[in-house]
């Protein structure tokens, strides 16, 4: 495709996203809440407080030492993805004429950055100080130590030595830079070491890549304890191995963050060759973090920065090992059980399917709720797997976003096209990050004999849902599960999710419309009981609050309880603003991003904002809304993000089985009971912990995972009341 064409394409799909994007005008400003007082926390500036809210847990002694590293390797994690989509953006911004207006909050692309990378280095320096100052003191006491070279003894640099030799040398390249050789390109966070060399008196320079396949960390032996040393800082006493005829005058490691947002052309012939081209460019994406080590040669800093044409903003200087994700496969470090939390395992099988090995019989009796990870995933597993085995099942149809390397449910849909069953299954090739490993299993379900669907034009599809259709004798029946995550085996062990099965005839209705709609060319109906964007999802919770306002201006009951990740829409936050100022009490539970601001009087000050960081990630979205006295809970994958409700298909369901309300009213009320992992956001937009005086240390994470367990224990015993032999006596026969 030529330049002229790329630019007619980019700009026809910013055009559309425009059109779809709610204009000031659209936004409704209400007599309640004009737009001069319209309180918007900047979405990157929140992004960043919730990264720090992770990185206190790293701080917290309370917690488990491997824990906390691994807390640290999360925040290190979660500013990389940061820095190649977020930062990235701001910084394009700063080029481009919309880059000259001001956002939501206030702020011109300029501003944002300014204020953005002032407060990334702020971070940057509390985990080093964490890192250096709390947590590898704390290892020491444990007697686990990182070891520098020279404190190594005559053993242990044998050790090393033959550890080099054998394991790393073969895989070294060393690249010089000259006139013949330009400076390589390298892979995007992959960790370096730039060396500058003499020869004859003249400074030459050259680059190391330390190889990502060998661990970075290697174990030595100890008379104490547990030792370890760096794989950089082998290499880096190994350089005179690698340039022999050289003089080392210096080296530093280095690292490199690069723009990794890909542009897509949808409407492209081939949207998968399309994506595989993409990705080639992730790799060569402009540099927008250079980390290097403080105070590093300046010669070698100054040949980094003209190589790599970064700014100064854009230079980290860090004071220990970059890269600190590495901490996180550190920290599960076998034969250290008891420096790590006590794991939450898994009930299995979920209290609502013991007793049943027919998964459809237990759906046909009620509708279930599985709650992960405190209930097994397996349940979601077996229900696809004796789908795929039943003879009666007709077809399978179900929504991937993003799933395991080794995913049992890949391989349950590919015998379900092996033994017969009409399977269709849309994978989305735009879930960032997850594009390759999407691709692959496309291709594998494809060659299977799958119906394979890489996504909709212009949308992502990001709905948790899977359709069985089954004969039976009264007809077709069709038995769904809608989540709030994904189909991940791997994630559900530590995301908090959860998943309703239902073979409610009005819900498989709506389900067949759905996916009716994602498979073909149907216009989007009008849905029984689901809620999907991007047709109906921002009406419907809009509407839900505005109800909420009038009921409380009619003296009816009203309150909003909601639990999302994020919270960014300007539109759902005017009108949350509004029903506070019309008296509806607002709980608002958000894991990450919250640009509203609670707490202002005469605005929001019958909103609260809480944010639960613990040992689990909470994923989990759960709405509920007072409606006049009949409440009304609502689950699914949707934040309230302009994304989820107008650039993606979403799912949201009601919970209507009497039971199951009860049980998700219970979940909200254990949520809003915990005062370990809770804190609560101040009307400056700061967190804090939640006070603890005079409370109960309750943890909901700790205490779903004893309800999962109680509620098994709780049917076991039923089913041994049920089997115990009863002894006659004279009241119960006849002579």
């Amino acid at each position: 495709m030529s330049d002229k064409k790329k630019e007619e394409v980019k700009n026809k799909k910013e055009g559309k996203e425009k059109e779809k994007l709610p204009s000031k005008a659209q936004l409704k400003p209400t007599k309640l809440c004009s737009l001069p007082d319209f309180p918007y926390n900047n979405r990157e500036l929140s992004w960043m407080d919730f990264n720090s809210r992770v990185l206190e847990e790293a701080f917290e002694k309370e917690n488990p030492i491997l824990e906390r590293l691994n807390f640290l390797a999360i925040t290190a994690s979660n500013l990389d993805e940061f820095f190649m989509v977020r930062v990235a953006g701001v910084m394009d911004r700063l080029h481009s004429p919309k880059g000259k207006k001001p956002d939501e909050s206030g702020m011109n692309a300029q501003k944002q950055f300014d204020l953005l990378t002032e407060k990334i280095h702020d971070f940057a320096k509390k985990q080093y100080s964490c890192l250096n100052r709390s947590l590898l003191p704390a290892l020491k006491k444990n007697k686990i130590r990182f070891l520098k070279i020279e404190e190594l003894n005559k053993i242990q640099r044998q050790e090393i030595d033959k550890y080099f030799d054998k394991m790393i040398f073969p895989v070294l390249t060393p690249l010089a830079v000259d006139t013949s050789r330009p400076f390589p390109l390298l892979a995007n966070k992959s960790l370096n070491i730039a060396v500058r060399l003499s020869k004859e008196g003249e400074d030459i320079f050259a680059v190391v890549q330390v190889p990502s396949i060998v661990q970075r960390y290697f174990e030595v032996s100890s008379d104490s304890g547990r030792a370890f040393i760096l794989l950089e800082d082998i290499i880096t006493d190994k350089l005179s191995q690698l340039f022999e005829l050289y003089k080392i005058k210096a080296y530093c490691p280095f690292r490199i963050t690069r723009d990794s947002d890909l542009d897509i052309d949808e409407d492209a012939d081939d949207l998968l060759v399309e994506i595989k081209h993409s990705l080639k460019k992730r790799q060569r994406g402009d540099p927008v973090r250079l980390e290097i080590a403080v105070r590093s040669d300046e010669a070698l800093r100054n040949f980094l920065v003209d190589m790599l044409d970064v700014s100064s903003k854009e230079i980290y200087e860090v004071n220990g090992p970059l890269d600190l994700t590495f901490l996180s496969k550190f920290a599960r470090l076998d034969g250290l059980d008891s420096l790590r939390f006590k794991p939450i395992i898994p009930v299995e099988p979920p209290a609502d399917f013991f007793g049943y090995e027919d998964v459809f019989e237990a759906i046909r009796e009620k509708d279930r709720m599985v709650h992960h990870p405190y209930e097994s995933f397996d349940s979601v597993i077996k229900f696809i797997n004796q789908a795929a085995k039943d003879p009666d099942v007709l077809a399978i149809k179900q929504t991937l976003y993003r799933v395991s390397g080794h995913s049992p449910i890949i391989a349950a849909l590919i015998k379900a096209a092996e033994n017969g069953k009409q399977v269709t299954v849309l994978v989305e090739l735009k879930a960032r990050f997850d594009e390759e490993n999407n691709i692959g299993w496309a291709k594998k379900l494809e060659k299977a004999g799958c119906h394979v669907i890489y996504g909709l034009q212009g949308l992502k599809t990001h709905c948790k849902i899977v359709l069985v259709v089954r004969k039976e004798e009264d007809g077709l029946r069709r038995y769904l599960h809608m989540g709030t995550g994904n189909y991940n085996d791997s994630t559900a062990r530590f995301y908090t999710d959860i998943g309703v099965f239902t073979c409610n005839e009005e819900f498989g209705e709506d389900a067949s419309s759905l996916f009716n709609v994602i498979t073909g060319y149907s216009t989007p109906p009008v849905y029984n009981k689901m809620k999907v964007a991007p047709t109906g999802l921002r009406d419907f919770f809009e509407e839900m609050i505005r109800h909420e306002t009038e009921n409380t201006a009619a003296g009816l009951p009203s309150g909003i309880v909601a639990k999302i990740n994020s919270l960014v829409d300007p539109s759902i936050i005017r009108l949350l603003y509004e029903a506070s100022q019309a008296g509806v009490k607002i709980t608002l539970i958000v894991r990450g991003i919250c640009c509203l601001v609670p707490g202002i009087k005469g605005i929001s000050e019958n909103i609260t904002v809480r944010s639960i960081v613990g040992q689990l990630l909470e994923h989990s979205r759960i709405f509920i809304f007072e409606n006049g006295g009949n409440k009304k809970i609502y689950m699914g994958s949707a934040d309230w993000m302009q994304r989820n409700l107008d650039k993606r298909v979403e799912l949201v369901f009601p919970i209507e089985d009497p039971d199951l309300i009860d049980r998700s009213f219970g979940i909200m009320e254990t949520m809003l009971k915990d005062v370990l992992n809770t804190r609560i956001q101040k009307s400056d937009t700061s967190y804090e912990l939640l006070d603890r005086r005079g409370k109960k240390p309750h943890n909901c994470q700790r205490e779903f995972s004893d309800m999962a367990k109680k509620a098994l224990s709780a049917k076991k015993t039923v089913v041994i009341e049920e089997n115990r032999f009863k002894p006659l006596t004279g009241n119960n026969h006849k002579i």
